[in-house]
């Protein structure tokens, strides 16, 4: 199955935006994971072909970042932090309860699509731990029952909204399109930075 002309046209206007095409092979894996769910063959072949790269050099950069998958995710990618202070916190606790719960290891899709796990090695949000994101947005100090309730009111259609972030979770690859530099229109919703992230802040001010 070939690209869209409508998705190839905005895969150029992605690499309009820099002074050096070869800049645009981040935001172009992301656009491709909003298409197929995760970095696919024919999405680095037709990268490398725009960016006049070889494969080997787009490939390099889809496999040494996390995000990007080499499988398909789920409709709701949900990564546990097992890091030091979330693993404290019950991090741990979380990925086996919910391992467990929906019957996956890390990196693997439910047979119905819906969910994915992942072990994340630091979500960067140690102010909130146990931390998990769903499709990178935040949910916040998380127990093992609070994430099985949130995947089972994912897999029904019906998620909760992230704890920071827009009002409601987007699915994977729409939240791939955002990271590609696609705007949703919703960066104004919700809360971005919490009352523990501002602590610090309002302390070196002599706030209280």
């Amino acid at each position: 199955m070939q690209f869209t002309a409508e998705q190839l046209k905005v895969m150029d206007s992605i690499i309009a935006r820099y002074p050096r095409s070869r800049s645009a092979i981040m935001p172009l894996l992301h656009y491709v994971q909003s298409i197929d769910g995760y970095v696919t063959p024919r999405g680095i072949e037709v990268i490398a072909g725009k960016l006049d790269l070889a494969t080997a050099e787009v490939t390099a950069v889809s496999t040494f970042y996390t995000q990007y998958r080499s499988e398909p995710a789920g409709e709701y990618h949900v990564g546990v932090c097992i890091n030091t202070l979330c693993a404290v916190m019950g991090g741990d606790a979380i990925y086996e309860s919910v391992s467990e719960h929906l019957g996956i290891e890390n990196h693997e899709t439910t047979k119905d699509g819906k969910v994915s796990l992942e072990r994340i090695e630091c979500n960067a949000a140690c102010d909130y731990a146990p931390v998990v994101m769903v499709n990178w947005e935040f949910y916040d100090n998380q127990t093992p029952q609070s994430v099985k309730d949130l995947v089972d009111a994912a897999r029904a259609g019906n998620p909760p909204a992230p704890t920071r972030g827009p009002n409601k979770l987007r699915s994977w690859k729409e939240n791939s399109e955002v990271l590609a530099g696609i705007s949703d229109g919703l960066y104004n919703e919700g809360v971005s930075a919490g009352e523990a992230s501002l602590r610090g802040l309002k302390i070196s001010k002599g706030e209280k």
